[in-house]
């Protein structure tokens, strides 16, 4: 815009000499000189600052204008210069450009970054979900499945009497259970929880008392009943024993519901009836073995707490009663320690 403004300038300059050369006459009034610059003198008085708003006007004017002297003037003066400082503003321009590429290129850059988090999330969930399935669960009566077969296997490769590894957490499995949490000192509820769960992994077992000879030992803390054979224990069942509670037996007689601790030996035994159940003052027995003078046997019964429960006897289940006479781990004259 300033080059064409210029470009007017040199055609005002050019009718100005013409004016000169005609006289001084037309000088004296602006319409004179109006009327001696003709259509393309015209523009450049009225026009001048109007030409940027209207440049296709302008251009024809610059046009008629001779080109060698608006060439020239461009050349000869620094002004050019000062069109070029628009240039440093259209600079800035791409260096905005600029400034907006890093932040579209830094964009993709985290989705870049996240690349490698995917595989690491993939692996935290392997991490998470590993200890969850090492995690023990807890198994208890009721349950079923390859969990509860391989638990009673481990229970039965351990000396723990369940009968068959079937899968099915049963009363024996209970039992076996309950003898495991014995033998470890833990709470006998016959639940395969963490801690119980721990006792079977580290392969827990009971320790006897006797180190020779064919032995049947009761332990009254831990609530087993123990066949050991030259220190090794064969097997080992849950037993409730003695409560140490004073009680009336039906004769009125005062006594102490106690299993006496020392060193016995079985004396007789018991089939009882056809169903094996025998009938005493203080209760049905399920063919009992009698170890103690007082009457006192192990035999099987259809209650067998974590607790001691019994006036003296030690209980086991009837099915653990029925292996033991099937097994003859209770002969006659067989020791018994209770400690």
């Amino acid at each position: 815009m300033t080059v064409r403004a210029r470009r007017t300038r040199t055609g005002l300059a050019a009718v100005a000499t013409t004016l000169v050369l005609a006289g001084t006459a037309a000088c004296s009034t602006g319409a004179a000189v109006t009327g001696a610059a003709g259509p393309a003198s015209s523009a450049p008085a009225s026009s001048a600052p109007a030409t940027p708003a209207t440049p296709s006007a302008s251009v024809p004017t610059t046009t008629t204008t001779p080109s060698p002297t608006a060439t020239a003037e461009p050349e000869a003066t620094a002004e050019p210069e000062a069109t070029a400082e628009p240039e440093p503003t259209a600079e800035p321009e791409p260096s905005a450009e600029e400034t907006v590429e890093p932040e579209s290129t830094s964009a993709p850059e985290p989705t870049a970054e996240p690349e490698p988090s995917p595989s690491g999330t993939a692996q935290q969930p392997e991490a998470t979900s590993t200890p969850e399935e090492a995690e023990p669960v807890a198994l208890r009566a009721g349950d079923d499945g390859a969990a509860v077969q391989a638990a009673q296997q481990r229970l039965v490769d351990l000396g723990y009497w369940l009968g068959t590894a079937d899968g099915a957490y049963g009363p024996l499995t209970v039992q076996a259970v309950m003898a495991l949490q014995g033998a470890a000192g833990l709470q006998r509820d016959g639940v395969l929880g963490p801690n119980t769960r721990a006792a079977l992994d580290e392969g827990v077992r009971p320790s006897p008392e006797t180190t020779d000879g064919h032995v049947v030992e009761v332990d009254l803390d831990a609530g087993l009943v123990l066949f050991v054979d030259d220190g090794e224990v064969d097997l080992a069942l849950h037993t409730s024993t003695g409560t140490f509670e004073d009680y009336t037996n039906p004769a009125g007689e005062q006594r102490v519901a106690d299993t006496p601790r020392g060193t016995f030996e079985v004396t007789w035994a018991s089939n009882g009836d056809d169903d094996g159940w025998t009938e005493s003052s203080l209760g049905r027995l399920y063919r009992p073995r009698y170890f103690h003078p007082d009457g006192i046997a192990l035999h099987g019964s259809t209650s067998i707490p974590g607790y001691p429960a019994s006036h003296g006897c030690a209980r086991v289940s009837v099915p653990a009663m029925d292996m033991v006479w099937a097994d003859d781990l209770m002969p006659i004259g067989r020791t018994v320690l209770v400690h």
